[in-house]
């Protein structure tokens, strides 16, 4: 019998969460400091939580902006104000555009890592074209945190039938006030939504369970995991058979990973991975069921595959832009070269160009450019020229897919 879930299995499996959460509470050695060229850290989360603590105090918001991988080895990447960017709104009503906080704003740390792991901010920007509001300060993005002695709160409530509006609510008058809160009731919601996808009903997990169990008395190379929370709820199911597994010895090589299907009653998204045969097919190389779709959770599952398939990793995945699967990718497969499904992107076409008054024309010459390029230079010519050609300077889509063209 190759595989039943244990608790030591969980604790194994787990490694790389704990590493997640260990960064996490890295020392920031710059607490107090103002970003300057030349400051160095020790991880790239390290330096992300410095910026983010740095940004709450000045009272703006952050995000990742920039990242790629240059020729000589090294990575960059650029933490920025939340309001930098030009906004492009894709409302279809031209009297009701998308509202937007987006400024352009230039304020900002570039950071190189060298070879050696060596994190260095290499510039700085620390003007912004727009106000800064303390007060508000705990409504961005990055500064929201829901405590775990808040999430067990709401799940008991939750399931003793108290609606998360009440809840919330008597969490703002035990605060004092909203300000003394560090979320919102709309975070609240979200999170119930969540614990409420992994609520099987009655029986279910046993009935997976005893499948996966009937599976392997049948065939011995059956794989499969369930991964359960510390109140043995059940999260994450990874199962393979044995054609997938002796399939992924001769086509391994490259993969493709995509969890854009929904399945069954509890929204839990389907994630295959899938490879090609000899004879041009696709072939199923294992699955899953996810509760979520971040960083841990992918980390779970492909240190799990991987272990199914003996440690192999494969020499290419692909994948679409998804940035929580990007992270997990560079840190279970980090030899693995990363590449964007060309679907998912040019399926984005419509949403991200069709306002545009040359849309059809646009849309024709951009298809010329990323399936009839027979050559680097031939594609840059062709991207120059179309980019020259409707203006498209300053469309921020076409700018990160440019920025990111190696993927």
């Amino acid at each position: 019998m190759e595989k039943r879930f244990t608790s030591s299995d969980q604790e194994e499996n787990d490694h790389i969460n704990e590493g997640f959460d260990d960064m996490q509470e890295a020392n920031i050695a710059h607490e107090d400091e103002e970003p300057k060229v030349g400051m160095t850290f020790i991880s790239e989360d390290e330096v992300t939580t410095y910026y983010k603590n740095y940004a709450r105090c000045m009272s703006f918001g952050i995000s990742k902006i920039n990242s790629k991988n240059a020729d000589d080895g090294k990575k960059y990447f650029t933490l920025a104000c939340s309001r930098a960017r030009k906004h492009t709104s894709n409302s279809k009503n031209l009297l009701k555009p998308n509202p937007t906080t987006r400024t352009q704003c230039k304020a900002r740390v570039s950071v190189a890592v060298s070879l050696d792991g060596t994190i260095t901010v290499s510039r700085v920007a620390l003007e912004h074209n727009h106000e800064l509001s303390p007060t508000k300060s705990r409504y961005f993005r990055c500064n929201k945190k829901l405590d775990p002695h808040i999430k067990r709160r709401l799940e008991l409530n939750d399931k003793a039938g108290i609606n998360v509006s009440r809840n919330f609510r008597s969490m703002v008058v035990e605060a004092n006030g909203y300000d003394n809160l560090t979320f919102g009731e709309k975070d609240c919601i979200n999170y119930i939504d969540k614990v409420r996808r992994l609520r099987l009903g009655t029986g279910d997990a046993d009935a997976i369970q005893n499948y996966f169990d009937r599976m392997q008395r049948e065939n011995n190379q059956f794989y499969y995991v369930m991964d359960v929370d510390d109140k043995s709820h059940l999260r994450n199911v990874f199962w393979a058979d044995a054609r997938s597994r002796t399939a992924y010895e001769y086509f391994g090589e490259v993969i493709t990973f995509d969890t854009t299907y929904l399945t069954n009653k509890y929204d839990m998204p389907f994630a295959p991975f899938v490879g090609v045969n000899h004879h041009g097919q696709s072939v199923l190389l294992g699955c899953a069921l996810l509760s979520n779709e971040d960083t841990k959770t992918f980390s779970w599952l492909f240190t799990t595959w991987l272990k199914c398939m003996h440690g192999r990793a494969p020499n290419a995945i692909i994948t679409d832009q998804d940035r929580a699967m990007k992270n997990a990718i560079e840190v279970v497969f980090p030899k693995a070269r990363h590449r964007w499904c060309l679907w998912h992107i040019m399926k984005k076409v419509p949403k991200k160009l069709g306002r545009l008054s040359d849309y059809e024309s646009i849309k024709t010459l951009l298809h010329d450019v990323v399936y009839d390029s027979s050559s680097i230079s031939d594609f840059m010519e062709k991207w120059g020229n179309m980019i020259a050609c409707y203006e498209l300077h300053d469309n921020e889509w076409l700018k990160r897919l440019f920025e990111e063209r190696h993927r």
